[in-house]
């Protein structure tokens, strides 16, 4: 089970940073490109970010359905169930929320679509930071020596 934890955690950690990247630097410069780059430049956009942040949101998934059947050393029963609960809610805004406005942004700059592709991505942020916090103390008691949960 350590070895899920593990693989769980790394990509949680990692999809943590990669968006809080893309929130604080990534998207506000997208109004910097220039109506005439733009669809060009989104295309790019989607077509890099989609390596960078698909295998690891997929091993993030599975993982997480891995943890809800096979409970973790000194962890409460409750701690895969919130974690996979906020992996819903990262999911469910990317589906929701972030990629219609990519899909509208493909077609040029819409200064809608691009504020709201800001303004609703910090679900996502929240969501990946509370589940970063979480398997950081899950992943703690777990390694933590027996009787020093």
């Amino acid at each position: 089970m350590p070895t899920v934890l593990l693989i769980h955690y790394a990509a949680t950690v990692f999809m943590t940073g990669v968006i809080w990247v893309i929130q604080l630097v990534h998207y506000p410069l997208f109004d910097r490109v220039g109506d005439a780059q733009f669809a060009g430049y989104e295309a790019s956009h989607v077509a890099r970010i989609t390596w960078v942040v698909g295998p690891p949101m997929l091993a993030e998934a599975f993982t997480a359905l891995a943890l809800l059947s096979s409970p973790m050393p000194r962890v409460p029963g409750w701690v895969p169930w919130v974690g996979a609960a906020l992996l819903a809610v990262v999911w469910l805004s990317t589906a929701v929320w972030q990629l219609p406005q990519h899909d509208v942004l493909a077609r040029g700059f819409d200064r809608d679509a691009y504020e709201t592709l800001v303004r609703t991505n910090a679900v996502r942020t929240a969501a990946w930071t509370a589940r970063a916090a979480l398997l950081t103390w899950a992943l703690a008691r777990t390694l933590s020596p027996v009787g020093n949960p």
